[in-house]
């Protein structure tokens, strides 16, 4: 079984909800993060609501929360946003309760560059257990085409290259996968992840760790 996420039209910018785009949900007191290497605020990408999880997913990890995924965009291919430890993308991870809006950064020379749009996401469930040929099976069955696919919940991570799994920085435990995310379906909800990438986000929920990769 692989839990496709489909997009699902426009979405209000600060939901709680499984989105691409918009402002991120934080606990009061988050930073905005910013690049190691340009010190430019990140673009946000996407929220995940890890409480959408099948119960196969979630057993042993956790009791949910949400995800905020950002990468550097402040000058793309110069600051390397593509490895999990580089200081070019963040992964935070957060409680489900007690989130707001993250403020913007301030004393920044440029606010951080946003998607052009919000877009929501709903899941839906494919027999198949390999996530292309459920990606297929879902653009056939549903006649929209394979771009409205924005990843995969859980299961297992379909690598464009080899199996870059990462060890919890904590814990050094190898951290379990949580979804994977293309590009987007038209230039206005595009996400940066090398042209026909894939992203990919993992997370140590007792230690309150995440970390996000992309191959291309």
């Amino acid at each position: 079984m692989t839990t496709l996420m489909i997009e699902a039209g426009p979405s209000v910018p600060d939901a709680l909800v499984t989105r691409t785009g918009g402002v991120p949900l934080a606990l009061v007191g988050t930073e905005w993060p910013c690049c190691a290497s340009c010190e430019g605020p990140m673009q946000f990408l996407a929220q995940v609501v890890l409480d959408d999880r099948a119960e196969g997913d979630r057993e042993g990890k956790g009791k949910g929360g949400v995800l905020a995924l950002f990468a550097c965009q402040n000058d793309p291919g110069m600051c390397d946003d593509w490895e999990p430890n580089s200081g070019g993308n963040r992964a935070l991870l957060f409680p489900l309760d007690g989130l707001e809006p993250l403020p913007l950064p301030e004393g920044v020379d440029e606010a951080p560059l946003v998607l052009g749009e919000v877009r929501a996401v709903v899941l839906e469930r494919e027999s198949e257990e390999d996530y292309d040929l459920a990606r297929a099976a879902w653009a056939a069955r549903s006649e929209r085409p394979q771009l409205s696919v924005l990843g995969q919940l859980g299961g297992r991570p379909a690598w464009l290259q080899a199996d870059e799994t990462p060890s919890c920085p904590s814990c050094a435990r190898t951290m379990p996968f949580i979804v994977q995310l293309e590009e987007g379906p038209d230039h206005q909800t595009s996400m940066n992840f090398g042209g026909a990438g894939s992203a990919y986000a993992f997370a140590c929920e007792p230690c309150g760790r995440a970390l996000f990769l992309w191959q291309c």
